[in-house]
């Protein structure tokens, strides 16, 4: 259409005049109920449409060559805001999306290095999360740059476990240490019995491979209570804190329930 049009020849401009910001949202550890991470969120605020949501743009960058600048424009920022953290603080980590557009481009081993060496933050501190049908779009190149990720010492996360198409023999060969159940999933799991049944096998499963279980689309204080009881790791979602700005991090690091032991001293 026109408008798509439009604005994918106004995003590559959006991404040098800094039209982008990054919302943060929480990650809670379910066994001390305190946060340990935030996920980045980008957002492109356009000065005549307003906020737009990444589901608007994104598919447009990807359908690109902007989606690498849009991506490295996201892990410098967020890479630069977990440092921000960290000196007044807060030992957090940050986690990142990535396309499979990113997974593909060889670029992103050596810009990470960089960015982490720039900012002095330790590459444990970075989650990138995958998602299963970016792995099994060329399972063995997909391998060898998350291998050579691996090495950096970031971490990794599945992101959207279970909706995907994925080979448990990919799964184990893969240099991951997280797992993510989709919010589809975690929402209904007290309504639909199938539901409970995927989210306490992923569980199990994950636990079998020596992974870590995060819950996405946590709600309620109901969902959040029944993933406690099926030893999940993990969760995010409204109940636990809605994404934020950058700066509204800080006062809900400073007053919220969910970092009071999160400050090191």
């Amino acid at each position: 259409s026109q408008q798509r049009l439009e604005l994918m020849g106004a995003l590559g401009r959006a991404i040098q005049g800094q039209q982008m910001v990054l919302y943060f949202q929480p990650k809670i550890n379910l066994r001390d109920n305190q946060i340990y991470a935030f996920e980045a969120l980008v957002r492109w605020q356009h000065p005549e449409l307003g906020l737009i949501p990444p589901s608007e743009f994104i598919p447009l960058a990807e359908m690109s060559t902007l989606i690498y600048p849009l991506t490295r424009w996201v892990l410098e920022h967020s890479i630069r805001q977990c440092r921000a953290w960290h000196q007044l603080g807060f030992a957090l980590g940050v986690s990142v999306n990535l396309s499979v557009r990113n997974l593909m481009d060889e670029r992103i081993v050596a810009d990470l290095r960089r960015m982490l060496a720039l900012y002095n933050l330790p590459a444990d501190a970075l989650e990138l999360e995958i998602t299963e049908s970016m792995i099994m779009h060329d399972p063995e190149r997909a391998l060898k740059v998350l291998d050579q990720l691996a090495d950096l010492g970031i971490n990794l996360s599945i992101d959207d476990f279970g909706t995907g198409y994925s080979s448990l023999a990919y799964l184990k060969r893969l240099p991951v240490r997280t797992l993510k159940i989709d919010y589809s999933f975690v929402c209904g799991m007290l309504t639909d019995k199938q539901d409970q049944i995927i989210v306490h096998s992923t569980i199990n499963l994950a636990h079998n491979l020596g992974l870590y279980v995060v819950a996405e689309g946590v709600e309620s204080a109901e969902v959040w209570a029944e993933l406690k009881d099926l030893g999940c790791d993990a969760a995010q979602g409204f109940y636990l804190g809605v994404p934020m700005h950058a700066r509204d991090s800080i006062d809900w690091l400073n007053s919220g329930i969910w970092s009071q032991k999160a400050k090191t001293d």
